[in-house]
């Protein structure tokens, strides 16, 4: 009896196991599916989300009066995520094809390989593309290296879209997986060639921020600024960036976007200038083939307008130029990307107003000296251009300083510089800031050279500074450089009566809100009267032998007059040879009104006659125009495409006739000496250059190729194009 007992005891004891086990099997199913199903099913979907950084939308950049010069504009990108095409190449066909290169591990060089991204592309999303004529050229080594260098940011396969190829995008449910089309804020000029030395131009980073890309699935990143304003004001300019969340379903192809955050704009950067002057001055420019101009408020030092030529469009830089436009930019000789007006030159008989202030300072302002059409200095006979002229012309014999400066006589300007002594002109010169850099948000600004007996001993330690040095300086040859933005300073000096304002390029910086971030006052470099002991009964000396240059009947600068308002300037002419070939370096710097000065204006001319004949007239060019825009008359802007370089000669400007420049072969300059200037002076340097070199886009390699095929367009397709006029549906070939 005691064995069936024992049996069903264990029998039970079992039952009971299983019962226990069985409940415990149900309540952690009902735990798992019921209690944390959310939280599981949360997590699933964690998994099959992707996020996407959405790089920031870049502030605009303004005028003083708040037009817009520089935008944003969309931009129709297709993307490839990479990682993604590799991830479903390989559940596809359990493993990847790989290539074979020779990298560097720990410094040193190794044997590795990496999935055949070029292959994998080309097998299995090229030919879907293709079949609906979709595809584009790209450049195959180009996009190895991407994956290599920056898989987790997307590789731009296609940019700026047509609206025809993005519609057939949108119109073909691709179902590739990896493959996106995207739109992005991209940089807008939006007056093309308009000030595009000051704006400068953008492009992708440098560097990727690690750290933040680790928190994406695809890191997208902010374009920077690598020129110019651009560079100078990025973080002004970036905004804050968004956040774009895509869904991937179990097949591993994403399904879409489920929601986003919206990236913000940055700050709006307002620059001093005014684009309507700045388009006169640009338009007026474009008659020479090489120069510059500057224009001043002489009160304050704000730069109202900036322009070289000859010039580029930015434009071309967005999103990325092309391979064969930055080998025409960079091997043209007339150095298109070069910002002439912060470039130093040979300023010429233009620094004959700092000479005079410096005899004013020195106490000889009274003095009056003879020109017989030379002065002797050691072995050297250093002539007056009146000797040079064609036919040769009297010398200029006794004046004074206002007449000097009128007739720009060279011997007056080599015995003054010398009575008032090398280091009283070093002085003055560093009172108004030449050979100093300008503290403005441009790339490349040259300091131009102020020489002197210090400078002297650091250059040329085995030289000794002597009189014919000091006769060379005084008329603004020989060692001197200078900018076209230090001239239009100097002139400006001249014209407020003695404050040497330094200029500036930006006047505010203001958020999206309104709120005026950073505000950019006027600062004073220094006050001549006071600092130089000149009084202001002196300083009229200056500004009355600017007001001879124009307006008597001999001043070399009659063709600057301007009708209903009284001009002062200055013209100046360097001799300087390149490449063996005579080419003078024409200035004229002036003012206006006479009395209560609003406007100063520099002229600089590579290649013209004199500084009478070329700079002049187009100086009056602008205050003419800038005069009637004051008066009512409205001043349209409009696109400008780059001004062309060329290096033919000019032997003047008549804006009076069709073709404004007569050119000829030889350039017998009005107030130019005939002495070669020493090797450091006249430079033709490119100070002013860009900084960076843009983002180049890779010209197509063979593997690289599409092959489009266009599909065949059915009825209805075929019946809308009959309506368009026989539209074709292919796309335009846009990369």
């Amino acid at each position: 009896m005691k064995v069936p007992d024992e049996s069903l005891r264990k029998i039970l004891i079992l039952g009971a196991c299983l019962t226990i086990a069985l409940c415990l099997l149900v309540s952690r199913m009902w735990y798992v599916q019921i209690y944390k199903g959310a939280d599981y099913k949360a997590r699933i979907k964690g998994h099959s989300q992707l996020t996407i950084r959405l790089p920031a939308v870049r502030g605009e950049i303004c005028d003083r009066r708040g037009v817009p010069l520089v935008e944003n504009r969309a931009s129709m990108e297709v993307e490839f995520y990479l990682p993604d095409i590799v991830r479903a190449w390989r559940e596809k066909y359990d493993s990847v094809p790989v290539r074979h290169y020779r990298g560097l591990d720990h410094g040193m060089p190794v044997n590795k390989e990496e999935p055949d991204i070029v292959k994998i592309v080309n097998d299995s999303i090229v030919p879907r593309l293709e079949k609906l004529g979709l595809a584009g050229d790209y450049n195959s080594r180009k996009l190895q290296a991407h994956f290599r260098d920056n898989s987790e940011v997307p590789y731009v396969y296609r940019q700026d879209l047509d609206f025809e190829t993005m519609a057939r995008f949108s119109e073909n449910n691709l179902d590739l997986p990896g493959v996106t089309v995207t739109l992005k804020p991209v940089r807008h000029y939006v007056y093309g060639a308009l000030a595009a030395h000051l704006f400068g131009y953008v492009g992708v980073p440098t560097k990727v921020d690690k750290e933040e890309a680790e928190q994406f699935s695809f890191y997208q990143p902010d374009i920077e600024g690598k020129a110019q304003v651009e560079k100078a004001y990025d973080d002004e300019l970036r905004g804050t960036a968004g956040t774009r969340f895509l869904q991937r379903n179990a097949h591993g192809v994403i399904d879409g976007e489920t929601s986003r955050i919206e990236p913000k704009q940055g700050a709006r950067v307002c620059m001093t200038i005014d684009a309507r002057i700045q388009y006169i001055v640009e338009k007026a420019l474009r008659v020479v083939g090489r120069g510059a101009a500057v224009v001043l408020d002489p009160n304050n030092g704000e730069i109202l307008a900036m322009a070289s030529v000859p010039s580029f469009d930015p434009n071309q830089f967005v999103p990325s130029i092309s391979k064969s436009d930055w080998d025409k930019l960079a091997k043209d000789q007339t150095d298109p990307l070069m910002n002439r007006a912060v470039n130093a030159y040979a300023p010429g008989s233009t620094f004959k107003l700092c000479t005079a202030l410096a005899g004013i300072r020195a106490g000889i302002s009274d003095k009056q000296f003879d020109c017989t059409g030379g002065v002797q200095y050691g072995d050297k006979y250093m002539k007056c251009w009146v000797l040079t002229a064609k036919p040769p012309l009297p010398p200029h014999g006794r004046q004074d300083l206002s007449t000097a400066l009128k007739n720009s006589c060279d011997p007056f300007f080599y015995q003054y510089g010398n009575a008032a002594g090398i280091d009283q002109i070093d002085a003055v010169g560093s009172m108004l800031g030449l050979g100093q850099k300008s503290d403005l948000p441009l790339n490349n600004v040259a300091a131009g050279v102020m020489p002197g007996t210090t400078w002297l001993a650091q250059n040329y330690p085995r030289e000794r500074w002597s009189p014919g040095y000091t006769a060379n300086t005084a008329i603004g040859q020989g060692f001197v450089l200078a900018t076209p933005l230090q001239m239009s300073v100097v002139a400006a000096t001249v014209a407020n009566g003695g404050t040497v304002y330094e200029p500036h390029l930006i006047k505010k910086v203001v958020a999206q809100d309104g709120t005026v971030l950073k505000d950019e006052p006027m600062k004073v470099h220094s006050d001549i009267l006071r600092d130089g002991g000149i009084t202001a009964d002196q300083f009229e000396k200056v500004r009355m032998g600017m007001w001879k240059v124009v307006n008597d009947s001999d001043g070399t600068a009659r063709k600057a007059r301007v009708k209903d308002l009284v001009v002062a300037g200055k013209t100046g002419t360097a001799q300087f040879w390149r490449n063996g070939i005579k080419d003078y370096h024409t200035w004229f710097v002036c003012f206006a009104p006479y009395d209560k000065p609003r406007y100063v204006v520099c002229v600089f001319v590579q290649g013209g006659k004199s500084g009478g004949s070329v700079p002049a007239p187009i100086a009056s060019k602008i205050l003419e125009q800038i005069l009637a825009m004051e008066n009512g008359q409205e001043i349209k802007l409009d696109f400008l495409p780059p001004a062309m370089g060329n290096f033919q000669q000019i032997s003047g400007v008549d804006f009076s006739k069709e073709f404004p420049s007569m050119y000829g072969t030889e350039t017998d300059a009005v107030d130019a000496p005939t002495e070669a200037p020493s090797p450091t002076g006249g430079g033709d340097g490119s100070a002013g250059g860009p900084s960076a070199k843009p983002d180049i886009k890779e010209d197509a390699d063979t593997q690289g190729r599409a092959n489009n095929k266009p599909r065949q367009q059915g009825g209805l397709q075929k019946f809308f194009n009959f309506l368009g006029g026989g539209r074709s549906a292919v796309p335009k070939q846009s990369n």
